[in-house]
């Protein structure tokens, strides 16, 4: 039982968002896990596009649907539920969205549009992830930019692993060495790197920026691909992976994706063994 927050404090986009739907998708089909994505988003359904429908996100589509009313479920259904005290181990779950059985959940972001609505649901996020994480083996949490500071720390906190997500750019790279020489709290050894977008020709690749980083290992990559943003526009990340992870030619573009997705569920498997043993 584990929460891994994946988390950048960039104003440009990182690929963030998309590299948890590609991880979260692949261990879910390729490890015997139960895994609940959690998306934190405000007026955003990037995540939720990524394995349903845009129209169908809200409502029942095809996805096979929990026993909650649309209406009330999701974070603000739980809230009341937290609320009264009525918590069981389960209860995240029939909150929750199911992508594949007894697989992968994922808990919507809240449906209001109004940001001081937003703000009031955010401090609930840490006890929604405390009693998800009795249930689920593996909590992927999208942590998102909009969140106030006191809540997302709070959730940074709480987590197992913390992914910080960077753009392969000299400025972002040297941005985050800044950050942990101001915020201890990005030395900790469950502080893991992943370079979204990533383009194997650029000067700055892995292996230079694992050299820059002063890092141990080599830090981790989501490379471009441009027939993954497409089905993560069109909710068909789970079919995406499921057709690449075949693909048997290595230097085909979907295989080096599949081969660099497997290698961050591995650095991420691995990360959470040497810290329980640690404990």
């Amino acid at each position: 039982m584990a929460i891994i927050s994946f988390y950048t404090n960039e104003k440009k986009e990182t690929g963030q968002t998309l590299s948890l739907a590609a991880i979260a998708a692949y261990m879910a089909i390729e490890h015997n896990y139960k895994i609940l994505i959690v998306s934190t988003s405000f007026n955003d359904l990037t995540l939720e596009n990524c394995f349903i429908e845009y129209e169908k996100i809200r409502g029942s589509g095809t996805v096979v649907k929990n026993t909650m009313d649309s209406l009330s479920s999701g974070v603000e259904g739980l809230i009341k539920i937290l609320n009264s005290n009525k918590i069981s181990t389960d209860i995240v779950k029939s909150y929750s969205k199911i992508l594949l059985k007894d697989r992968l959940d994922i808990l919507l972001s809240p449906i209001t549009n109004s940001f001081q609505e937003y703000i009031n649901i955010t401090p609930y996020y840490a006890d929604i992830l405390q009693s998800a994480n009795r249930y689920y083996d593996l909590i992927l949490v999208d942590v998102t930019k909009k969140m106030p500071p006191k809540d997302k720390a709070s959730i940074l906190k709480m987590s197992n692993i913390v992914v910080m997500n960077l753009t392969q750019k000299l400025k972002s790279i040297n941005d985050f060495i800044e950050l942990k020489e101001q915020n201890d709290f990005y030395q900790r050894k469950n502080v893991m790197i992943s370079i979204g977008k990533y383009d194997k020709d650029s000067k700055y690749n892995k292996q230079n920026i694992t050299r820059y980083l002063k890092e141990k290992k080599l830090v981790s990559v989501v490379p471009y691909n441009l027939l993954f943003l497409e089905a993560s526009s069109e909710g068909t990340v789970i079919d995406f992976i499921l057709s690449a992870k075949n693909v048997t030619e290595e230097t085909d573009t979907n295989a080096i994706f599949i081969k660099e997705i497997k290698e961050i569920v591995s650095n991420i498997t691995f990360k959470l063994q040497e810290l329980q043993m640690k404990i």
